[in-house]
């Protein structure tokens, strides 16, 4: 390298230090990085409807998920990805995409799953999926594609699951690239043009590993299973794309669908269904949709006949008069009969089916429950939901004592009596969520202790007391959410002043929620007592009142959190009509999440937080904020994620997150911020900060003043704002950490050419003292080489040189003055003689002191434009090779040069040449022939 080319590479180096943004980390323009309670989690990157129609550039490229759902994408380019190894999951669902560059994906060594679903593709191509060796699930669903090329799917040597629906693939051929895939296991072709699926049109030698196959088209006649191809397959759908017209099939053989066991027909023809429940010998789950003709014609009869059937879906039928060809069904342990506009359920339809466990009747018109559920001893799943009960009796569940889960949810219920649950020992899930239900007395006084989730969402209950829940002992989750409509009847409290839940010591997961207008009584706890609520094992309280009510007292007191010694997670949506007091969570330490939303928090005392430092995440939206200097009083060193929106913030003091350490997600956005100096901090702090992301910080406007109105905050120029002393010491401080990391870069990498520009120094000022003196020569060449060529030198060409030709020559181990510095001694060789002999081999390009002595006798060579120097090649050195020693490079191009191993059988020739290039005189020559003859510089 030269000295010039040295002080540029420095010279760059400096300006990158100056110029890099060191904040693209968290400098996100179009994305943000979802908050993870766990720090050591996945990167998540959230680009979903962005209104992008490209890649952004500055996605972190150790994201492990990426998520560009509801873009304008067109294209993906070999750039957009790179670099990317981290990456597991990338969502590119509902764009534009209708091109992808080849190894596009190259760099997604780690991906796991990727959605192209809803675009425009219209063909994969060969090198399309290059480096997706470890990609699992590909889900192109909803595209365009009609041609897959022969090695479109090579690489995809991990692939279990292919979505190929909605796609115009014609012909069973087009799937054979698809079949080769070693460990794929799921494929979906549902709607696409096949007219036919026939596996003997494909290669008689091919094997899948298929388990589960999907097929259907809106024009499929014809499909038939004749080849052993799909020698693993257990799931078969199989059926015509939102055409009535049945298809047609062939399964002659039941050796080639042995290990069918689930089968999911829709839309096919009689005849066809009847061959498939013949030959499928292992048939135990059975799906029949859209064959209600077929149905009331006594398809269910040949259905029930057929032993192994353990589960039967016959959902979206419109078996509105139902059929009792159940009733023989004795073996089915599973029963889906949901959308089927069914208005009852006969006697004994499903009676005698003593082995049923699970049962769904929901998104019916059933005006109560099936009378035959009371004889289903064995039942554990039971699904009502969307139906239009009005009435549970108390025979309905009566003999249901293994009932595990009872959905009721969506239905028109008005009371709930104890009997109706009393003989429910063993359930532990009940979902009564959407009703008419007012209130519940002691339904649940004594029955249901094994109860785990209850939800009451979206009810009409008017008040709970103490006695409700009391014997709920098991209840892990209680969902609570009622309305008021009080305009002309006050109604009372949702929660009375009586001890409520008393007994819940499992509760973990408590949601109650509001719902009313112009409400005069509200809820009042402000009677509750610590001993009388021992949430010992709550660790999630939430509670949300929808509706204004301005002005009128409600709070959730300070003595209803204190049994809640274990409580995590607490959420308060517009339930506070004034900050909490300062001692609210003195029993809560564990609090890890808090949320005040929709609450008046402009006075909030910051005391409040001194009992929780271990909280994590802290949500204040839309509380009235108009200053952050609570959180420097807060003492919150553990807090990692911060959530601001909707609050009256104008400006920002970047130090108030100084107490905040271990902050890393902010959230300021729809703030009322003031664009002037007064936010030119937190400007600079929101880009340049490496650890905290303020998230869409590219997308907070401007409301003061009233010029900078709807402008971008970053985009406020702050330089004008830098005029004072900080900004002489921030130049001052800059120039000093560059000062030193310049001195430790020219330490460490160009040691060697400073000592290389010493030893030209020490040669110009030696050269100078010459010139005054003008002495004769002391030797006639100074012959510089390697130690490894030592005995070259001694045996061939000091006899010649010296012995027979008589020339004077200088030897490094014979006339180096000893004591004497070597680099004085390299240097009086060189100008003590008249030439310099340079005997080179790849030794002597390795080696620092010749490479000093051949740069310090080039320098002669260009200083006094003498014919001074003599390069004699021992080895045959390609030019190329030579790129690495510049000036080396650049001597053997100018000058002629001698060749040993071109002169071995003629080794007279070469002496005779080197003699002749001796006896040459001291004018430089212009022959710039590159020869094995005689010549120097």
């Amino acid at each position: 390298m030269t000295v010039k080319g040295t002080f540029f590479l420095l010279w760059r180096f400096f300006w990158l230090l100056l110029y890099v943004n060191p904040s693209i980390t968290y400098s996100l323009k179009k994305c943000t990085i979802i908050y993870q309670e766990n720090s050591s989690a996945d990167v998540l990157v959230d680009c979903a409807n962005r209104k992008l129609i490209t890649f952004p550039d500055d996605i972190p490229k150790y994201a492990t998920s990426l998520d560009l759902l509801y873009n304008d994408v067109k294209r993906i380019n070999r750039e957009d990805l790179s670099e990317m190894s981290n990456l597991k999951n990338l969502n590119l669902r509902s764009n534009e995409i209708s091109h992808v560059d080849d190894r596009s994906f190259n760099d997604l060594t780690s991906l796991k799953i990727l959605s192209i679903r809803s675009n425009r593709l219209t063909n994969l191509t060969n090198n399309m999926f290059q480096g997706l060796f470890n990609l699992t699930v590909l889900d192109l669903h909803e595209n365009q594609i009609n041609l897959i090329e022969n090695s479109a799917l090579k690489f995809l040597i991990s692939l279990e699951f292919l979505d190929l629906s909605d796609n115009q693939l014609c012909k069973i051929t087009d799937i054979i690239p698809i079949l080769q895939l070693p460990q794929i296991r799921r494929l979906s072709l549902d709607c696409n043009h096949f007219s036919t699926f026939e596996t003997q049109d494909l290669p008689m030698n091919l094997s899948s590993s298929l388990n589960e196959l999907k097929v259907s088209s809106s024009s499929l006649d014809f499909f038939s299973i004749t080849t052993s191809i799909f020698p693993f397959l257990q799931k078969f759908d199989v059926s015509r794309c939102g055409c009535p017209v049945p298809a047609k099939c062939d399964v002659p053989d039941k050796a080639l669908v042995k290990n069918i066991t689930q089968l999911i027909l829709k839309a096919v023809s009689y005849e066809c269904i009847e061959q498939l429940l013949t030959n499928l010998l292992s048939l135990h789950h059975l799906q029949l949709s859209k064959m209600e003709e077929y149905i009331r014609k006594g398809l269910l009869s040949k259905v029930c006949k057929i032993t192994k059937v353990k589960r039967l879906d016959l959902f979206d039928n419109d078996l509105d008069n139902f059929s009792t060809e159940l009733s023989t069904c004795y073996q089915l342990t599973t029963l889906d009969l949901s959308k089927n506009r069914i208005a009852e359920l006969p006697k004994g339809s499903i009676q005698q089916m003593e082995l049923l466990q699970s049962l769904n009747v929901s998104h019916n018109l059933l005006s109560k429950v099936p009378h035959d559920v009371r004889s289903l001893a064995c039942l554990k799943i039971l699904d009502l939901n969307s139906n239009r009960i009005l009435e549970l009796t108390c025979e309905d569940f009566m003999n249901a004592t293994n009932l595990t889960e009872l959905y009721l949810n969506e239905n028109r219920i008005v009371k709930l009596d104890k009997c109706v649950v009393q003989n429910l020992t063993d359930l532990k899930r009940l979902d009564l969520s959407n009703n008419l239900l007012r209130k519940f007395g002691d339904t649940f006084k004594v029955a249901l202790k094994k109860l785990e989730f209850l939800d009451l969402t979206d009810s009409h209950i008017l008040s709970l007391k103490t006695k409700d829940f009391q014997s709920l002992e098991s209840l892990k989750q209680l969902n609570v959410a009622t309305y008021f409509f009080t305009k002309t009847k006050p109604k009372k409290a949702l929660l009375q002043k009586e001890p409520v839940i008393r007994g819940l010591q499992q509760l973990e997961n408590f949601t109650i929620e509001f719902t009313y207008e112009d409400a005069l009584t509200v809820p009042n706890l402000s009677s509750y007592k610590a001993e009388n609520i021992p949430f010992k094992s709550m660790k999630r309280l939430t509670a949300a009142c929808f509706g204004d009510h301005t002005g009128l007292p409600f709070n959730i007191p300070t003595e209803m959190l204190n049994g809640m010694e274990n409580l995590e997670t607490f959420t308060a949506v517009n339930i506070y009509a004034f900050p909490p007091y300062v001692d609210m969570f003195m029993f809560n330490t564990k609090l890890k999440s808090l949320s005040f939303a929709e609450t008046d928090l402009s006075k909030m005392n910051p005391e409040l937080f001194h009992p929780i430092q271990n909280l994590q995440a802290l949500d204040l939206s839309n509380s009235k904020l108009i200053s952050l200097d609570f959180l420097v009083k807060a003492n919150l060193s553990a807090l990692r994620f911060l959530k601001l929106s909707n609050n009256e913030l104008t400006v920002i003091n970047e130090t108030v997150f100084q107490s905040l350490p271990s902050l890393t997600y902010l959230d300021l956005s729809k703030n009322p911020f003031t664009c002037d100096c007064s936010n030119a901090g937190f400007i600079r702090w929101a880009k340049s900060n490496k650890q905290t992301q303020v998230a869409n910080t590219h997308q907070y406007i401007c409301s003061f003043p009233v010029n900078e109105q709807g402008h971008f905050l970053l985009d406020f120029d702050i330089h004008y704002c830098l005029n004072n002393g900080s900004f002489f010491y921030f130049i001052s401080s800059t120039f000093l950490v560059v000062l030193t990391l310049l001195i430790s870069f020219i330490h460490h990498f160009l040691k060697s050419h400073l000592v290389y520009a010493f030893y030209l120094f020490k040669a110009y000022l030696y050269d100078s003292r010459k010139r005054m003196k003008e002495g004769p020569h002391k030797f006639d060449a100074f012959i510089s080489y390697n130690a490894h060529d030592e005995d070259w030198v001694y045996s061939k060409m000091v006899p010649v040189l010296e012995g027979e030709q008589g020339w004077r020559l200088c030897l490094h181990h014979r006339d180096f003055q000893p004591g004497k510095p070597i680099l004085d001694n390299i240097t009086e060789a060189i100008y003590g003689s008249r030439k310099t002999i340079c005997v080179i081999s790849r030794q002597y390009l390795q080696s620092e002191w010749c490479s000093s002595e051949i740069q310090m006798a080039s320098f002669r060579l260009f200083d006094e434009q003498k014919d001074v120097l003599i390069l004699l090649f021992l080895e045959e050195i390609p030019s190329h090779h030579l790129s690495p020693y510049y000036r080396m490079r650049k001597l053997v191009k100018r000058c002629t040069y001698l060749s040993w191993p071109q002169a071995v059988q003629h080794p007279g020739v070469f002496w005779q040449n080197v003699q002749r290039a001796l006896q040459t005189g001291d004018v430089l020559t212009e022959n710039n022939d590159l020869l094995p003859g005689p010549g120097g510089c």
